[in-house]
């Protein structure tokens, strides 16, 4: 039996270009990671910190002002977490409930080169919860 072998150009180079087309897909899901985790990371943690912040400041007793002490605990989870310097920081005491609230918006080159950059924003208010506000 003999196989007839045809000449078949058009089929032939093709995997070189889908090769670099993946590497090229790869390499951009890869940049976007490599920023956009951390970012993300950090917005999760300062959420945390502001929630701890909140309690904490709720079961102070004394002559400390809550407002102030939860102020300066999440200025300080700010600069930990790299937050924008045009962040807003809101903290209000209503009764006896303190709710703390950061605005930001955070550039995040997604597309290497300048070519898409996401604003991820961040806006999050932490009120106490738990067996502190229970009367």
């Amino acid at each position: 039996m003999k196989n007839a072998f045809h000449e078949r150009s058009s089929e032939r180079g093709s995997a070189g270009v889908k090769f670099a087309i993946f590497l090229a897909v790869v390499a951009i899901l890869g940049h976007a990671g490599y920023n956009y985790v951390p970012v993300a990371y950090e917005a999760e943690s300062l959420k945390t910190e502001m929630q701890t912040a909140v309690t904490q400041g709720l079961a102070l007793s004394g002559k400390l002002s809550p407002v102030d002490n939860v102020k300066g605990r999440i200025e300080k989870a700010m600069i930990s977490n790299a937050v924008p310097a045009d962040a807003t920081l809101n903290v209000t005491q209503t009764g006896n409930v303190i709710q703390a609230r950061v605005y930001f918006i955070k550039p995040v080159p997604i597309i290497p080169f300048g070519i898409y950059t996401y604003k991820y924003v961040f806006d999050h208010t932490a009120t106490p919860t738990g067996f502190l506000l229970k009367q």
